[in-house]
């Protein structure tokens, strides 16, 4: 009975005139994979080059940038196959792995968000004290917990439904998410509320440190002299621009009651909009950051004497 459950497979009915529209499907999302992976690591590549930017906001910033290029690594290819079959199925186990994916990376990404709200508090309100609390042990602490709990989260609730017999077998999405839980024959109250738990631990609550974290921030710069309130901008406002944006994709995973064809366009911003939007916005916008990129790309050819 166990291999028979471990062998359903489930049919993915989100996609859009698949059939009529499948080669477009599949050149819009090998491009946008390709640009999500070239961008990402191309910002990741000068963290780790370049000595100056081996600070804890920057290395915070990459750690962000390589869960985007994690995550399009394990959901991007399995789209591509699907748009190019006759049918979009994909099997339990596979299905329960993309939600851990989904939930796991996106718990870290609200995490690493929340981490790097800490230090622009401390850099800024406390500046001398700065060197002494983000030590390099403390980074790395961040980082392993940014990652480690939310998977260790995840994981409880999706290795016992493995073998969960199913009642329904059609999915009413693209890729994974908790909605999955719908086809099982008996609905369980314990995962209800360990899902509750896990959205209140893992996005209410690191939402709600982050905006007290940068309203303290934006009180006390806007009593303090011009220049800090610029440096303040500077390096806040990129980090309130990608959480407004995660935060608002987020909600849809909450409030799933919309059309088919809004589901389906949605679902695709937030699998291409998000990890293409962050590399733009902290490369362009951080001042560091774009020196070294326009060193790069933009080098000025050297005259022989």
């Amino acid at each position: 009975m166990d291999n028979q459950v471990n062998l359903t497979y489930i049919t993915l009915d989100e996609y859009v005139e698949v059939h009529k529209y499948r080669y477009l499907y599949f050149v819009i999302i090998f491009a946008a994979y390709i640009l999500i992976i070239c961008s990402n690591s191309t910002i990741v590549c000068l963290i780790v080059i370049h000595q100056n930017l081996h600070e804890p906001m920057y290395i915070f910033i990459a750690a962000l940038l390589l869960n985007s290029v994690l995550y399009s690594t394990a959901i991007y290819p399995k789209l591509l196959i699907d748009v190019l079959s006759e049918k979009q199925i994909i099997s339990y186990s596979t299905c329960l792995f993309q939600w851990f994916i989904f939930y796991a990376l996106g718990g870290s990404e609200l995490l690493l968000l929340s981490v790097m709200a800490y230090d622009r508090y401390v850099s800024i309100c406390k500046p001398l004290q700065y060197p002494t609390i983000m030590k390099k042990t403390t980074v790395n602490i961040f980082l392993v917990l940014a990652w480690l709990l939310p998977a260790c989260q995840v994981a409880g609730p999706a290795a016992p439904n493995a073998n969960t017999k199913l009642c329904k077998f059609t999915f009413k999405g693209i890729i994974c998410n908790s909605t999955v839980y719908k086809l099982h024959c008996v609905r369980s109250r314990v995962l209800n509320v360990y899902g509750l738990i896990g959205f209140v631990v893992f996005l209410i609550l690191p939402v709600l440190f982050i905006l007290f974290t940068y309203t303290r921030i934006f009180i006390i710069t806007y009593r303090s002299c011009r220049e800090v309130r610029r440096k303040a901008a500077q390096t806040c406002l990129p980090h309130v621009i990608v959480l407004f944006n995660f935060s608002c994709l987020t909600a849809f995973d909450v409030f799933t009651d919309f059309p088919q064809i809004v589901r389906f366009i949605i679902t695709l911003q937030i699998i291409m909009y998000h990890p293409l939007f962050n590399p733009i916005i902290y490369g362009l916008k951080m001042k560091e950051m774009y020196k070294h990129l326009k060193r790069s790309f933009f080098k000025k050819p050297t005259t022989p004497p």
